[in-house]
């Protein structure tokens, strides 16, 4: 019986569904973390009777056909780049963006990778980088004297010596968007890198044309709501329990086949 095997498709969805929501619960306090959506598309069918074949030597056709579908199977798992809430943290290198972009590291093999988590600190040599020690791209320093940092909606960074008041620009943070977001590749610890699907990397300033701002002494929550992922739990949960009923029922009509005397 094809039952059997299209139940069995449906159930396999629904536990890549379920995979899907218990990884964004998972990373509900995640720090820049965008909600992931697992879409799914019918099988091929199977036709009983094609729809446009003649059904009489007059030439009457058959209007509608008789198509048995072959289940499912999952097209894509998506991210859902909506802005997570700011949150206010006090320190003084964590920034948030508030819009569209990325920040880019760089990673130990010289390859550039990208995240919105914007939790910075300094190095042992003053340079800013990402709570695994990734630098950000351009280099930004400061010396081991440098007071009062200050990262304005643009980007820039600026700090004042002990003992001076002349604020001094130590660089330009800059932002990276894509033409498909979906497209880059998760690597974790809220990295990314570029695809051929994602398209290449455009660079530039925070609160330019197509690109967000700096929050600084903010970061960005992660953007699970917990409702909708507990009520997408269940929904997941009861259809493959409807998926797992129509093998079980398919299985008590083949056994009173076998019974048949």
């Amino acid at each position: 019986m094809r039952s059997l095997d299209i139940a069995a498709t449906g159930m396999q969805a629904q536990t890549t569904n379920v995979e899907t929501i218990s990884h964004n619960i998972a990373n509900m306090t995640t720090t820049g973390y965008k909600r992931r959506r697992a879409e799914f598309q019918d099988l091929i069918y199977q036709d009983m009777r094609r729809a446009g074949t003649m059904s009489s030597d007059t030439g009457d056709l058959v209007p509608s056909g008789a198509q048995v579908g072959l289940g499912v199977r999952t097209a894509g798992i998506y991210r859902i780049n909506e802005q997570g809430t700011l949150e206010q943290t006090g320190n003084a290198l964590d920034m948030a963006i508030e819009g569209r972009g990325y920040f880019r590291v760089t990673l130990p093999s010289g390859e550039y990778a990208y995240t919105r988590d914007g939790t910075f600190s300094l190095s042992n040599d003053g340079t800013i980088v990402t709570a695994d020690g990734y630098p950000l791209s351009p280099d930004i320093s400061l010396p081991n004297n440098a007071e009062n940092i200050t990262v304005d909606q643009s980007g820039q960074v600026q700090y004042t010596l002990s003992g001076q008041t002349t604020a001094q620009v130590a660089g330009q943070i800059q932002l990276v968007t894509f033409q498909n977001e979906n497209g880059l590749a998760a690597m974790g610890q809220n990295l990314f890198t570029s695809t051929t699907s994602s398209g290449d990397p455009i660079t530039g300033t925070p609160q330019s044309t197509g690109f967000g701002d700096i929050r600084q002494g903010f970061v960005e929550e992660s953007a699970v709501n917990v409702v909708t992922e507990i009520t997408d739990l269940i929904t997941a949960q009861r259809a493959y329990e409807m998926n797992s009923k129509v093998i079980t029922s398919s299985d008590e009509m083949l056994q009173t086949l076998t019974n048949l005397k």
